[in-house]
């Protein structure tokens, strides 16, 4: 197939066309390019907006979340008047505004083992801009399995990460991460907090690698992490070379089909979900109980400057200080703890049951769900 490029072209890519390292060739590869954004979040948002301004031909984008207004602080390429609407609609009518010259094609679903071969097998490149263990085990195996390179970036708090992961020319994400952590130990940007621009960061580093791919220019983060703190502004990089006993892209790979990766990163199955509801109580539960006056001592196991956003006026004991701050409780005490999602008091409760404490229940959903089901005024972060 042959690529031209009309004068609006010419003219709107200009700045591309005089550097040698792109030029006309350059400039013609971008538009043949096809790539897929996974997750317009934090990190998809300036992924979007700088590819389909950098020209690229076809750009896929894959998410099945509604805009929230959560995310406004950091997924720039929504806006106010997009809250409540689908991502995927946004970012395609934000990227459609910037450059009518490049398609859109929209996948309004989560990723699974079952639809992964057929969404990615069309494009030349994947940008992984997503937030959770299973779907980036899910993307490695599926790239390596269809022999395709894609760019990795991830975020918390002020820190972040990008790497390129290429089956023809280097390790996977396996090498890096041979197994996923423990459920629960690595908390998600809505417990643990993220910085608005940091993903404006990363993502703009994660478009660079993808145009430096298409384009055959430049060294690629092969073999290379980078890592960047933003509160010392500072870049380091981490060398780490593909794994000869890799389950699956190693000399003798195990894994030839995709697996359930869910149960791999041990997220939700129904066995732990059992296991933990009786030790968990409901918001309206805990509602009942404070009405009635019943003697119960609600445990805050947030940090301080979220106990100042909003509280139940409970004791406030941070996660990381209760092992030497257990003495303040009283075990006889029926008590209630909480955090923002009930992640940390989860982690609170095994905790202070191992300890001996009989009498201790966690407040599932945490304080999020009790400004949405209980007390709507209450400010929610």
């Amino acid at each position: 197939m042959v690529i031209n490029l009309s004068n609006e072209e010419i003219l709107r890519y200009s700045r591309h066309l005089i550097l040698p390292e792109v030029g006309i060739e350059g400039q013609k590869k971008l538009k043949a390019a096809s790539i897929l954004i996974i997750g317009v979040g934090g990190l998809g948002s300036p992924v979007g907006l700088y590819l389909s301004a950098a020209g690229v031909g076809r750009l896929g984008i894959v998410d099945f979340d509604i805009v929230d207004e959560t995310n406004l602080q950091r997924q720039i390429i929504h806006s106010t008047k997009d809250v409540g609407r689908s991502k995927l609609v946004s970012a395609k009518e934000r990227i459609e505004e910037i450059n009518p010259n490049v398609k859109v094609e929209t996948y309004e679903t989560r990723l699974t083992s079952g639809n992964v071969f057929d969404i990615i097998s069309k494009y030349d490149l994947i940008v992984d801009g997503t937030d959770n263990f299973p779907t980036r085990y899910l993307i490695n195996d599926a790239c390596v399995l269809l022999d395709k390179p894609y760019v990795y970036g991830s975020i918390f708090r002020f820190e972040g990460q990008v790497t390129v992961f290429d089956p023809k020319k280097g390790p996977c994400y396996r090498c890096l991460y041979p197994a996923p952590p423990p459920p629960g130990l690595v908390p998600s940007c809505a417990e643990g907090g993220v910085l608005g621009i940091l993903p404006g960061i990363i993502g703009s580093l994660q478009a660079l690698e993808a145009i430096k791919l298409i384009i055959g220019k430049g060294d690629p983060l092969i073999g290379r992490l980078l890592l960047f703190d933003a509160l010392k502004l500072k870049f380091r990089e981490l060398n780490f070379h593909k794994n000869p006993d890799c389950p699956i892209c190693g000399d003798n790979p195990t894994i030839h089909e995709l697996i359930d990766y869910e149960l791999f990163c041990s997220i939700s199955p129904e066995t732990e979900e059992l296991k933990i509801s009786a030790d968990e109580i409901t918001v309206e539960e805990l509602k009942a109980k404070i009405d009635c006056s019943e003697d119960i001592f609600i445990l805050d196991v947030r940090e301080p400057h979220e106990y100042e956003i909003c509280n139940l006026g409970g004791c406030l004991i941070p996660l990381n200080d209760l092992p030497n701050r257990m003495h303040e409780l009283d075990s006889s005490n029926e008590i209630i703890a909480h955090c923002k999602t009930g992640q940390r008091s989860a982690k609170a409760v095994e905790f202070l049951k191992q300890a001996g404490f009989k009498k201790v229940k966690n407040l599932s959903g945490g304080i999020i769900a009790w400004t949405n089901r209980i007390n709507k005024k209450m400010p929610k972060y």
